[in-house]
C-alpha cells in the first residue's frame, strides 16, 4: 500500500475526494523493499510518489530529508506533489484550530477512567462475551452459576491478571502481564465481589489434580488464554493457549464441574478440551472491567454475544470463512448460546 499510487492517489484522493492527508506506517517506507531499507532512495520516491503526505520516520529522519530534498531538486518528485502534501496537512491543522490553540484541551482529563466510563466498559464486556458451550445438553446447563455455594475454585494463568485481560496496545506497545499496569478489576476479584458472603473462594493458579479432587469444590472457574501482544509479536503458527493452561484445564475439569473462560485476541485451539469441560466462554480481551465477566457467569445478566468470526477446529483448516465449500468449523460464524438473567440475591 505504501507504493500503491492507484489506491492512494487515484482512488482515495481523486475518486473519493478525500481531503485529509495520508500518513505512512512506522518505518513504512523502509519496508517497501525486502529486506527493509535495501534501497531507501527508491522507497522515498515510490512512497511519496504514491501519494503519502506525512512520513513516519522514527529514527534516521535526516536521511529521509536529504533523499527527499535531492529528489525534489532534481525533479524526480515534482514540486506539485510536495504542494499537495503540505496543502493537505496545513488544511487539517487549520480546520482543527491548531494554529490558534496548539496545545491539547485538558479540560476533560479528570473524566479518564471515571466510574461512568468504567460502567460503560463493563456493559461492553457483558455484551461481547460469547457462550460456546453450556452443559453436555441443553437441559443440563452449568451457567448461570449459583452465587451461594460452600466452596468454589478459581484457577488459571489469566484469573488474576489485569495485563492479560487488556492485551497489547495498553499503556505500552506490547501490553504487560500482571497487575501493575493500570487500575481495574481482575476476574478473580470480580468473582469474589459477586458470590454470596458465605461462599468460600479458593484461588490456585495451576493446581494439581489431587488438590482439586480432595477440595470438595462445588464448581470451578478456569481462566486461561494468550499473553499480551501487538503486531508481529502476536504472530503464531499454532494458536494455542499459553502453558500451563491446557494442563490446568485437564487437572481441574477432570475432577469438578468447570467453566473455562478464554482470554484471547482471536479464536485459539480449544477442540482438545471441549469434551472434558462443562461450559466454555470466549471473553476476548475484556480490558480493565473484569466485573462484566462475573455479571454474566453468575446470571445478573444473560449471555447475548455472537461470534464475529469463525472458530476453527485445527489450524490446518485456516484460512476458513463462512461460505467456503468445505466449511467445517468448531463453532460457526454468528454462533453464541444465550442464557436468561436469574434473580439471585
Amino acid at each position: 500500500m505504501h507504493a500503491n499510487h492507484d489506491l492512494v492517489t487515484d482512488f482515495l484522493k481523486n475518486k473519493l475526494k478525500f481531503r485529509g492527508f495520508v500518513i505512512s506506517d512506522w518505518q513504512g517506507l523502509d519496508r517497501i523493499t525486502s529486506p527493509p531499507h535495501a534501497n531507501y532512495s527508491y522507497s522515498v520516491e515510490a512512497g511519496v510518489g504514491a501519494g503519502i503526505d506525512m512520513v513516519m520516520v522514527p529514527y534516521n529522519f535526516t536521511e529521509f530529508i536529504d533523499d527527499l530534498t535531492y529528489q525534489v531538486k532534481n525533479n524526480i518528485i515534482p514540486m506539485s506533489r510536495i504542494d499537495d502534501a503540505v496543502r493537505r496537512i496545513l488544511r487539517v491543522k487549520f480546520v482543527m484550530g491548531l494554529f490558534e490553540n496548539p496545545m491539547a484541551d485538558n479540560s476533560l482529563v479528570n473524566q479518564l477512567g471515571s466510574q461512568e466510563h468504567r460502567e460503560l466498559a463493563r456493559e461492553a464486556v457483558r455484551k461481547s462475551l460469547v457462550l460456546l458451550k453450556n452443559g453436555e445438553s441443553a437441559d443440563k446447563p452449568l451457567l448461570p452459576l449459583p452465587k451461594k455455594a460452600t466452596k468454589i475454585l478459581v484457577a488459571g494463568t489469566h484469573a488474576d491478571n489485569l495485563g492479560y485481560q487488556c492485551g497489547g496496545w495498553t499503556i505500552t506497545w506490547q501490553g504487560l502481564g500482571g497487575n501493575d499496569l493500570t487500575t481495574g478489576t481482575t476476574i478473580l476479584q470480580a468473582v469474589k465481589n459477586t458470590v454470596d458472603s458465605s461462599t468460600q473462594v479458593v484461588y490456585s493458579e495451576n493446581p494439581d489434580a489431587g488438590f482439586v479432587k480432595s477440595g470438595e469444590f462445588s464448581y470451578a472457574i478456569v481462566v486461561v488464554g494468550e499473553p499480551a501482544y501487538a503486531e508481529t509479536y502476536g504472530d503464531s503458527l499454532n494458536l494455542t493457549i499459553s502453558e500451563p493452561g491446557p494442563n490446568t484445564i485437564y487437572n481441574v475439569c477432570g475432577s469438578v464441574k468447570c467453566v473455562v473462560v478464554v482470554i484471547s485476541g482471536r479464536p485459539v485451539v480449544v477442540q482438545p478440551f471441549v469434551s472434558s469441560i462443562d461450559a466454555l466462554v470466549a471473553a476476548w480481551l475484556p480490558g480493565t472491567e473484569g466485573q462484566g465477566v462475573a455479571d454474566v457467569l453468575f446470571g445478573d445478566y444473560g449471555f447475548t454475544g455472537k461470534l464475529a468470526r469463525t472458530w476453527f477446529k485445527t489450524v490446518d483448516q485456516l484460512p476458513m470463512n463462512v461460505g467456503d465449500p468445505h466449511y467445517d468449523p468448531l463453532f460457526p460464524f454468528g454462533f453464541g448460546l444465550t442464557t436468561k438473567p436469574t434473580h439471585q440475591n
